[in-house]
């Protein structure tokens, strides 16, 4: 998951947003985005708990959530929902 990111010029680690860990911070010269990553969202509850660290960061920085669900594509109270596909094979960006 990272190689994508670092190939694009950004510095990649973990996160955290106070007590929740952020799957990904991207860091480029003049920005910054915050990626979630899961396989899926089946439930409402994983949605919620993977989405919950996003909601807690009071930036106005980017905000993604990668999976592989067929929904992906909109967006969720600011934060975008990519398909991981698409973002990997550069046809979505973050």
């Amino acid at each position: 998951m990272t190689t994508s990111p670092l190939s694009r010029g950004f510095a990649v680690s973990v996160g955290k947003a106070g007590p929740y860990e952020v799957d990904f911070v991207a860091e480029g010269r003049d920005t910054r985005r915050y990626v979630q990553v899961c396989y899926r969202m089946e439930t409402a509850e994983r949605r919620e708990c993977e989405l919950r660290p996003l909601r807690s960061i009071d930036d106005n920085y980017p905000k993604a959530f990668l999976s592989l669900d067929d929904t992906a594509g909109g967006d969720a109270e600011g934060i975008r929902l990519v398909n991981l596909t698409d973002f990997l094979l550069r046809r979505a960006e973050i």
